[in-house]
């Protein structure tokens, strides 16, 4: 059993920059998934970044690449999401989850575990 706890999320401008963290209570095995999704308003949820906790191998859907950034503290159970130079788009509740799939999942229902979610709201 794994608990995930989001933090990070707010308001911020266009252009600016948050840092997410995800806290993950509960043993991740090292070929588990640390995985970023999002929701925005009257959207379904997406993928957004994933990382392979061994190998830190790392996967952007392409709206955030070379803006996003995925990263994990293995000492200290957490995955973050560096989100710079944010767009209006980019504003959605952002959920941390954790796939035991065997290779990198793109769909939300790959993943077993997730966080309660926490809102990123980009102004204009």
């Amino acid at each position: 059993q794994v608990q995930l706890e989001e933090s990070g999320g707010g308001l911020v401008q266009a252009g600016g920059s948050l840092r997410l963290s995800c806290v993950a209570s509960g043993t991740i095995y090292s070929n588990d998934f640390l995985g970023w999704f999002r929701q925005g308003p009257g959207k379904e949820r997406e993928f957004v970044a994933a990382i392979n906790w061994r190998l830190a191998k790392t996967w952007y859907t392409d709206s955030v690449k070379g803006r996003f950034t995925i990263s994990r503290d293995a000492a200290k159970n957490t995955v973050y999401l560096q989100m710079n130079n944010l767009k209006e788009e980019d504003t959605a509740v952002y959920y941390c989850a954790l796939s035991k799939s065997e290779y990198i999942a793109y769909r939300s229902d790959s993943y077993t575990y997730w966080g309660q979610g926490t809102q990123v709201t980009v102004s204009s």
